[in-house]
């Protein structure tokens, strides 16, 4: 995935080697030489990762570490410290101060990349949460106070194979007041996952790490645990399935021997982050049902769907699907409106279960619906379309007590950053208007020279 990483070091020779690295992995880079610097720029270019070295002359990273934690603006960029420092203490202290991880010098390339993954998968996530919210926000929804910093009380699972590590780690834990629950077998734990409600799981590698690795997998393919933190707990000599546990959708991770204080320190700042992450769910539903919901289908409005657009292509890059219900009106007239409107509504349901729950899907107007992808690249869009477009064609709607086939056709924009609202929806609408002429139950691409402001149009 394309991301923007700022790196921040005192030493020339380091930029550029950290710069080149991350180039040709395709990502955005920005330098910064020192810490007032570094602030400013996190200011100005919104990075998605901040690598930071600790030891610079005058504000040196911790410094710098808690002048972004204290911003608005900068406060949920994930930072990385890049250290000589092997202290345990150290590393406390950057995580105290808001570091999400230590990369020790020299950086090794397979530890920076799956770091770099893990966290902007979780950013992705906290960050079209977050754009919701300020769009819920725009129309008068005034958001709930941050979550208390307070961990006490904390649903905490522990597994391992061995009783004493699970013994060791539950009590580390309980003296920061969290209640930890362990096992000692990965299906057992999967069930008490799934079935609870747990802030943390704790996975402990055994040697050859297996089940617990897919353990990991399974829980971020759930939808009750895709959003649990998970930190692994793992010896040195097993770096190799420490990366291989981030890939599958590990957060953290902490080496044996476990220094009670860097655990706990860990812990809190994921239970921290979920804890946001769930206020900020919280404030979307309780705003949103007021006021910006279609009240047929369930789906958000014609009013917020604009406005989120609006938002997203201010900083990014969109996917937009229209999509009209084919030969609606027959529908309608053969057999009712009442049957119309069930149509409607299980077209609703079949979109929504087929979309991530950060994507917004809306009722646009009559049989018309609209899909938002926030920072979808060609190919992904093209694949959530077909799967849409199948989802409504495979299997008959039960309606009325028949059985009705009912398909849908999709015009498709990808609309780059800055581009209008009216000139994204036009396009789509342009390449919708080309799938119906086309034959209907199918999906069109807009065209550069669809593009177009409709006369008279504002956003």
């Amino acid at each position: 995935m394309t991301a923007r990483i700022l790196v921040v070091d005192d030493i020339a020779a380091n930029l550029r080697l950290l710069e080149a690295k991350l180039l040709n992995e395709y990502y955005e880079v920005a330098l910064a030489a020192s810490g007032p610097e570094a602030l400013a720029t996190a200011a100005r270019w919104s990075p998605d990762v901040i690598l930071l070295d600790v030891m610079m002359p005058g504000m040196d990273g911790y410094e710098v570490c808690r002048h972004l934690k204290e911003n608005a603006a900068t406060a949920h960029m994930p930072v990385v410290m890049i250290t000589a420092l092997i202290d345990p203490v150290e590393r406390v202290r950057g995580l105290e101060a808001g570091a999400d991880d230590f990369l020790s010098k020299p950086v090794d390339d397979a530890t920076l990349f799956a770091r770099l993954r893990a966290l902007l998968r979780v950013k992705q996530v906290q960050d079209a949460w977050r754009l919701r919210a300020d769009t819920a926000r725009d129309l008068g929804f005034e958001p709930q106070p941050d979550p208390s910093p307070d961990i006490k009380g904390a649903q905490v699972l522990v597994l391992s194979e061995q009783v004493e590590e699970t013994q060791l780690v539950a009590s580390i834990l309980g003296a920061d007041g969290m209640v930890v629950q362990t096992e000692t077998e990965s299906e057992a734990a999967r069930r008490s996952l799934v079935d609870g409600n747990f802030d943390l799981a704790v996975l402990c590698l055994p040697g050859e790490g297996g089940d617990v690795l897919r353990l990991a997998s399974r829980l971020r393919a759930q939808g009750a645990t895709r959003d649990l933190p998970v930190l692994l707990a793992a010896d040195v000599s097993q770096r190799g399935l420490v990366l291989r546990g981030f890939d599958l959708g590990a957060n953290d991770h902490v080496l044996r021997p476990i220094d009670p204080n860097e655990l706990r320190a860990r812990a809190r700042n994921q239970i921290r982050r979920k804890r946001y992450q769930e206020r900020l769910r919280a404030d979307l539903d309780r705003s949103l049902e007021m006021a910006v919901t279609d009240p047929l289908t369930g789906l958000r409005n014609r009013r917020y769907v604009h406005r989120h657009l609006e938002g997203v292509l201010r900083g990014t890059d969109a996917a937009v699907l229209l999509l009209d219900v084919d030969r609606f009106k027959s529908i309608n007239d053969g057999y009712g409106h009442p049957a119309g409107d069930a149509a409607l509504k299980e077209v609703a349901r079949r979109l929504k279960t087929h979309l991530r729950a950060a994507d917004v899907v809306a009722r646009y107007g009559g049989e018309e619906f609209m899909v938002v992808l926030a920072g979808a690249p060609t190919d992904y869009a093209t694949m959530v379309a077909e799967r849409l477009r199948q989802a409504l064609a495979a299997e008959p709607f039960d309606i009325a007590g028949l059985r009705l086939g009912i398909t849908a056709s999709f015009g498709l924009a990808i609309a780059g950053s800055g581009t209008s609202v009216t000139a994204a929806i036009a396009a789509a609408d342009t390449a919708l208007y080309r799938a119906k002429q086309g034959g209907r139950n199918r999906v069109e691409q807009a065209r550069p020279e669809d593009f177009t402001e409709p006369p008279g149009s504002t956003d």
